[in-house]
């Protein structure tokens, strides 16, 4: 580290963070690590919210690109996301409290469930076959997006990919769909968490916006990668990311 510019470093990890989190997500695994060693005296709060600042700039230009061409339906995704919101905006009120090593076991244990289901079920998102209709549906989804954005604002690390697994596990669309409507939802919860974050004055903005511009061109080729090559390359590459997080949060815990 003493060798690389924290700049370059941080630019790097959020180039590689922001293609990882277009494809199926989770690039806060990236992004919050990289952070943590390039700027070992930040805060906890300053880590969360400079990630968050970082993730929006992404998940936006991705979620765009995603809804040009796959047109998720806005019927689940908008009260999706407005739920999403307001569950990651709690979330971050909690977060700043509470030391984030707490929820590393929880992490870990959420993500060996995630992956061994989905290589149990080899179908499992190659197509879209939803599993709720009407206000059943909504409410399943809205559910979905409270509890996932609160945990959002509260840690962060793996929420794309717990959406995506959400969307084809619970609700039944395929990866590439689930995707697209994951990208608009992780929006959400990203200004939700921010709409905390920045008035709290916790965004470390020199680094941040190095962030942010590396996260948007990694965001736009994964997008552009995942409408490319369709659902099953997009579960391929959530089960390596998978098995690379509990790989890593193993090695930590074990440390």
């Amino acid at each position: 580290m003493s060798e690389v510019p924290v700049e370059v470093w941080l630019g790097a990890a959020a180039l590689v963070a922001g293609w990882i989190d277009a494809v199926v997500g989770g690039g806060g695994l990236i992004q919050i690590p990289a952070l943590l060693l390039g700027v070992p005296g930040a805060t906890a709060a300053q880590v969360l919210a400079t990630n968050k600042f970082a993730s929006a700039a992404g998940t936006g230009t991705s979620a765009l690109a995603f809804y040009r061409r796959v047109r998720p339906d806005l019927r689940t995704v908008l009260p999706m996301a407005a739920v999403a919101f307001v569950g990651a905006a709690g979330g971050a009120l909690i977060g700043v409290l509470i030391p984030k090593s707490a929820f590393n076991p929880i992490v870990l244990m959420m993500l060996v469930l995630v992956g061994a289901y989905t290589l149990m079920r080899p179908d499992l998102g190659t197509v879209t076959a939803l599993r709720h209709s009407g206000s059943r549906h909504t409410v399943v989804a809205v559910l979905t997006g409270f509890v996932i954005g609160l945990y959002d604002g509260a840690l962060g690390p793996g929420t794309g990919s717990f959406l995506v697994f959400a969307l084809v596990g619970l609700l039944g669309y395929a990866f590439l769909e689930a995707s697209a409507t994951a990208k608009v939802v992780n929006l959400a919860t990203n200004l939700g968490a921010l709409a905390v974050f920045v008035p709290g004055g916790h965004v470390m903005w020199r680094y941040g916006l190095i962030m942010a511009l590396a996260n948007v061109i990694g965001g736009y080729v994964g997008a552009r990668t995942a409408m490319a090559r369709g659902s099953r390359f997009v579960r391929m590459v959530f089960i390596v990311i998978v098995g690379a997080f509990i790989i890593r949060l193993s090695v930590g815990l074990l440390a």
